[in-house]
């Protein structure tokens, strides 16, 4: 299990992030009176409330810790940085293992920078690797199950049913209040309408839906989101290829709502457009 590849993977599960939402006011200490108003409301209204509450925020400071246990290795990834979440931008740097990977989203398009031993990887003596969402997208492959949508996990919390959510009770996180929900998401959420995408990760998880836990402060906003994954092998796969099964376990939290988050591309000749490359890829694999 390669730096590289842990490193990358805590740079999709960033882009989970990327569009969660923060804003004006951090108000990290919410009082008793909205507290106890966010646990008097009915969970699936707290939940799918949470969507257009932590969007409206505006902007946010935001951290991801990613650990993924495969052939009795453990490597872990951490990252911190700032977010527009009503437009999607963010600035986020990742380290793991001696490697760091800077890494913004603008417009749909991510540009990551490594640094160390990875910097060799982008081609053309460039500086900046560079990754249109919406053109991979387009091109149906495989490929797109490396790069996230940043918008997908938040954008299902508006859509959730009273069976999908349970409240777990109340806990300080970092010296704020919040109220911990977890909810059921269906697989095919993960997949952007991409069936066969969708039946393999089916078939890896052992499951048709997985739990994700959120935290939610006073005001509604999502404070922490934490995701676990059990990726098993898949049947047919070469030998030594994708035969061995992962834990990774990805928190993301949110905290400084209404910091500045400017956000800016990398001048386009220090970047190398790997969209294609990725797409290609991908549908070697499949």
């Amino acid at each position: 299990m390669s730096n590289a590849r842990i490193a990358s993977a805590a740079a999709v599960l960033v882009l989970a992030a990327g569009l969660t939402g923060c804003g004006s006011g951090d108000g990290t200490r919410a009082g008793g009176d909205a507290q106890h108003q966010r646990s008097a409301t009915p969970p699936v209204r707290a939940v799918q409330d949470a969507y257009r509450t932590t969007v409206a925020a505006g902007t946010a400071k935001l951290t991801v810790t990613s650990t993924a246990e495969a052939d009795g290795q453990t490597l872990t990834a951490r990252g911190s940085g700032v977010a527009d979440l009503k437009d999607g931008a963010s600035r986020v740097t990742l380290a793991s293992q001696g490697t760091t990977i800077e890494q913004r989203v603008l417009d749909g398009v991510v540009y990551q920078k490594p640094s160390g031993r990875q910097r060799g990887a982008v081609p053309g003596g460039r500086t900046w690797l560079k990754i249109d969402l919406r053109r991979l997208a387009a091109k149906g492959s495989a490929g797109q199950s490396r790069v996230s949508d940043p918008a997908e996990p938040v954008r299902y919390l508006r859509n959730v049913s009273s069976r999908n959510v349970t409240r777990l009770g109340e806990q300080t996180l970092d010296g704020t209040r919040t109220t911990h929900y977890r909810v059921s998401v269906p697989v095919s959420a993960l997949s952007r309408g991409d069936a066969a995408r969708a039946r393999e990760l089916r078939q890896q998880l052992g499951t048709s839906s997985l739990p994700v836990d959120l935290w939610l402060d006073g005001p509604g906003r999502l404070r922490r989101e934490s995701v676990r994954l059990t990726l098993h092998p898949l049947k047919g796969r070469t030998p030594g290829r994708g035969n061995t099964t992962m834990v990774s376990t990805t928190v993301l939290r949110f905290s400084g709502f209404g910091t500045e988050a400017e956000v800016s591309a990398p001048p386009a000749q220090d970047t190398a457009d790997v969209t294609d490359r990725l797409a290609e890829a991908g549908a070697a694999r499949g």
